[in-house]
């Protein structure tokens, strides 16, 4: 009988909780979590725990919480003392140190979820929808120096649907990932899996978003407008102006009606704007700025949009 792996697990956002969970049910011996300090928000700004921390106080598992690991002397005591098997990291948010890479027998295992090489780094789940892709999916590897391009051990796919967004994906994703650890970690002890090199020459990155990539750019085709809509969820969402002020974008969907380039045209209670290649979306949803969530029809008939009024500002050149 194959003996249980003693691992320690690495892992802050609700991305990582089915694998920590699905971890504990196979018997693996988690002696250890690592996740980030707990963090203020809200409008008190009181102090919360990660997913990953709430999870393992639910499962009794033992946490820490280091601000720092890299020089931490405190955190490499306590792992050289543990001895795991594996490190599993995922969504950790900090980059590993060379010195616990090193330190168990079956390396640190990541969960990305992209297929590598493409799709390496922080937001692969949004980009990927933001680009269109149809296709997605969870990569197991074993983390070396670099950024996600260490060996790929298992990989599996999925469908992005017409309709997800990051927030509908991200659920599916990680629960085929939680399975693609564990069978990883046994293919691992029992010497099936063939570690195989990432080609560099496909890769493609996800880079951390930021406010500025939910600005809409109305020289764009509708249908890119809506991919970056759906992949921004829940932020940076989509945004952009009128009449000077902010407007937020909670509901869209692509159309063929012939708009002029960031034009507003209303048809009764619709509301349309012109984007690139002849193109054009229907704003099913928005939010002025200070105002609340409101229909399409709503702002229609509150803001009454004049003929050649139009969103935001077009790239220079445009």
């Amino acid at each position: 009988m194959i003996r249980s792996l003693n691992l320690v697990f690495c892992g802050t956002p609700q991305f990582a909780v089915p694998t920590l969970g699905k971890l504990v049910d196979a018997g693996f011996q988690v002696k250890l979590v690592l996740t980030q300090p707990d963090r203020p928000k809200g409008r008190g700004l009181e102090l919360v725990a990660s997913p990953v921390k709430q999870a393992a106080v639910k499962l009794d598992l033992p946490i820490y919480q280091p601000d720092k690991i890299k020089t931490n002397e405190e955190l490499r005591t306590r792992l050289e003392e543990i001895g795991p098997d594996a490190i599993v990291v995922v969504g950790y948010g900090r980059i590993i140190p060379k010195w616990m890479l090193d330190l168990p027998k079956y390396g640190n295992i990541n969960l990305h979820a992209s297929l590598l090489p493409k799709y390496r780094g922080a937001a692969p789940i949004q980009w990927a929808i933001a680009n269109g892709e149809t296709v997605t999916g969870v990569t197991t590897m074993r983390i070396n120096e670099g950024l996600d391009t260490g060996d790929i051990l298992l990989q599996r796919e999925s469908p992005i649907s017409d309709d997800d967004t990051a927030v509908t994906l991200a659920p599916r994703l990680a629960a085929m990932g939680a399975d693609l650890i564990i069978e990883t970690l046994r293919g691992l002890q029992e010497g099936t899996l063939m570690p195989r090199r990432q080609n560099n020459a496909e890769a493609t990155l996800a880079p951390i978003l930021t406010k500025e990539d939910g600005r809409i750019d109305f020289s764009r085709s509708a249908q890119e407008i809506y991919n970056r809509f759906r992949g921004f969820q829940p932020w940076p969402g989509a945004f952009t102006t009128f009449r000077g002020r902010g407007l937020n974008v909670a509901g869209m969907k692509p159309t063929s009606e012939p708009v002029g380039l960031g034009q507003l045209l209303v048809k009764g209670s619709q509301l349309l704007v012109g984007c690139g290649m002849n193109s054009a979306i229907e704003l099913l949803e928005v939010q002025p700025e200070g105002k609340r969530p409101m229909a399409a029809r709503d702002f229609v008939h509150g803001y009454r949009p004049q003929p050649g009024e139009k969103l935001g500002s077009l790239p220079s050149g445009k």
